[in-house]
């Protein structure tokens, strides 16, 4: 009976990891094809072409050059490459101001011919229309569309997913952010979460000890969101008000937070990694004439740096990938940060802010997957960094 139990729990065992990996590797596939269809997309939206008249010579606009044509801050074709004249943009809606309805007809069907007139009376014209309006025409010179750039997206210092007629998905800015963030939560964490798992492990009485783990371990507990009403109530006001600045929302404002929220893990691991330090070690350096202080910093510390190490990585994991409390207190503004106390957004917040109206497989929506992919390395590589302290720790033990 108990060989029949025993293979029936290992086959259980082993069904239950296949299907947790194949699970886990589905997923991660389906993040990195939808990440991959954003380099598919065509960069003007889809459906819609932009007409210029048959003497222009451009046949090939970024989509930031679209950008800055139709936002009016390039007013002239040589600053794309083509002839030294004005630029005049044209939009689907201009035709209503320019024509009545009986000329464009009561279905639109004369809209074509119209923007092709539009288009043919002005050499400096750029016209963003639907495709199907002036599809298969040769009095107009149509610029040809090509996908977006894996440079534009991966070095891209502009964030504008929404921008019409050409989106701009630039990642460097939200990278920035959720790394500036990061860096600081951790300068603000480590030394007191050091400081106070030494105390915990070292100093503090039994009885404190036992009621300090209790409260530090209830703290990882908290939802974020709660981490960030508090945020948003006490430390963001607290800032406007030091600083004197227009608003505390700022990148300083999340690493505060983040430094709240990684706390409880580095003092955890930490304080666990030092009382795991032989009695023996203590007792030899004390005997040596070393002082208790001196025993903690030159003993114990680097007899833990492994477990001290994780505590802090196992830190950083947490503030990089957390959402909620870095989206209420950080000002979400997706522009490359040069000081802490610049509003700032995060790659968790883009896509926890973004994602619900992003229109499903399209050129946004694959845009904040890639933000997932990328995410997925920073967290990777961050998990690789505790396995490789840990292993060179046990090596040399």
């Amino acid at each position: 009976m108990k060989k029949w139990i025993d293979r029936l729990a290992r086959r259980v065992f082993t069904v239950s990891g296949f299907v947790t990996s194949a699970v886990i590797l589905l997923i991660i596939g389906f993040l990195f094809s939808e990440a991959a269809g954003l380099f598919r997309q065509p960069i003007v939206e889809e459906g819609y072409v932009l007409a210029l008249n048959k003497s222009n010579t451009v046949d090939r606009l970024s989509a930031e050059e679209i950008k800055l044509l139709f936002d009016e801050d390039i007013t002239n074709w040589r600053d794309v490459g083509g002839a030294d004249m004005p630029v005049r943009v044209f939009r689907l809606e201009d035709l209503d101001r320019l024509y009545t309805e009986e000329e464009l007809g009561a279905e639109y069907e004369h809209a074509g011919d119209k923007i092709a007139e539009q288009v043919r009376a002005d050499r400096g014209i750029i016209a963003f229309v639907p495709t199907v309006l002036v599809e298969g025409r040769t009095d107009i010179h149509l610029v040809p569309d090509h996908t977006i750039p894996v440079k534009d997206v991966l070095l891209g210092t502009e964030w504008y997913p929404t921008a019409t007629p050409s989106p701009i998905f630039g990642m460097v800015p939200l990278l920035a952010g959720t790394l500036w963030v990061s860096f600081f939560a951790i300068l603000i964490a480590l030394p007191f979460g050091l400081a106070v798992s030494i105390y915990m492990a070292e100093v503090a009485p039994p009885g404190v000890s036992r009621v300090l783990k209790p409260v530090i371990e209830l703290l990882g507990g908290i939802p974020s969101v709660v981490y960030g009403f508090f945020g948003l109530a006490v430390i963001v006001p607290l800032l406007q008000q030091t600083f004197r600045l227009p608003v505390g929302e700022s990148g300083l404002a999340g690493s505060i937070v983040l430094a709240l929220m990684a706390l409880p893990t580095i003092i955890t691991v930490s304080e666990d990694a030092m009382r795991n330090c032989p009695r023996t070690m203590r007792e030899a350096s004390l005997a040596l004439g070393a002082t208790r202080w001196q025993t903690i910093y030159k003993v114990v510390v680097p007899y833990s740096i492994s477990g001290i190490t994780s505590g802090v990585v196992l830190g950083i994991g947490r503030a990089i990938g957390e959402t909620m409390a870095v989206l209420m207190v950080t000002g979400n503004a997706a522009v490359i940060p040069t000081s802490i106390l610049d509003p700032l957004r995060t790659i968790p917040a883009t896509i926890a802010a973004e994602l619900g109206e992003a229109p499903a497989g399209g050129a946004h929506y694959q845009a904040l997957f890639l933000l997932g992919v990328i995410l997925f390395f920073i967290t990777l590589i961050i998990n690789s960094c505790v396995e490789l302290v840990s292993a060179r720790n046990k090596t040399k033990r």
